[in-house]
């Protein structure tokens, strides 16, 4: 498996290609903020055919370049509907003041193809099955992607701002939910195998035994699945 991923643009969101191997087709995840120059890149280096963009949420530095990526390679987006609308309407999602900064020099709305995604949905793209998880909390429409143990992989979760190398998604934005966020933690992510790769919306690598033993949120979601508060840590993400 090829799995390509690099930060972009001012948040320094992590936009990843994902492909059987280099030399064929690949799905996009999240091209947000100055996303296109390193997705055309990365599509060069490995030879690969874009088929899909899928998205963890839909706010503006995960989504800002899915116009021009799409556009290019003549390719759909898919999105859960929950968050559908802040692909035109960025600030409704994210608030004027952390917006405006940006706001003229962001591509604004969607590609001619949108597809709506759902909780349990298996997707099959270019020679890969993923499996959507709906993980609200850091916004209403919030997902993650899993791919399965491979021959040459262990299982590759895709969190978006849900779970990140000590830390999870913030939980004041329009449609954040603390108590939301808690139990998509510990629905979506207490289940998963130690051995899962987590591949997080910004910063680094991890895993979820990592997690399991050190983040004090999923250590939190793993002793009281009932929620006491949110753990005193910092929290990432827009």
């Amino acid at each position: 498996m090829l799995i390509a991923g690099f930060p972009a643009g001012a948040w320094g969101t992590n936009c990843y290609l994902v492909a059987p191997a280099a030399g064929e087709e690949c799905v996009i995840i999240d091209p947000g903020h100055q996303a296109a120059p390193g997705v055309e890149e990365a599509v060069r280096k490995h030879r690969l055919k874009p088929v899909a963009v899928v998205l963890t949420h839909g706010h503006i530095d995960h989504v800002a370049s899915v116009v021009p990526v799409c556009g290019a390679h003549d390719v759909p987006a898919w999105i859960h509907p929950d968050d559908r609308y802040m692909m035109s309407d960025p600030e409704k999602g994210i608030g004027r003041t952390i917006g405006m900064p940006l706001m003229g020099e962001l591509t604004v709305g969607e590609p001619a193809d949108v597809r709506e995604l759902a909780d349990g949905a298996q997707l099959d793209l270019a020679g890969l099955r993923l499996t959507v998880a709906h993980a609200p909390g850091h916004t209403k429409g919030s997902v993650t992607f899993g791919l399965p143990e491979a021959a040459d992989v262990p299982p590759v979760f895709f969190s978006g701002d849900l779970l990140f190398a000590g830390s999870v998604g913030r939980t004041d934005l329009p449609g954040g939910d603390t108590a939301e966020l808690l139990g998509s933690l510990a629905r979506v992510c207490l289940p998963l195998d130690d051995s899962t790769v987590v591949l997080a919306g910004h910063g680094p690598q991890t895993t979820i035994g990592q997690e399991r033993a050190t983040n004090p949120y999923l250590r939190q979601v793993a002793a009281d699945r009932q929620g006491r508060g949110a753990a005193d840590a910092p929290r990432r993400g827009m």
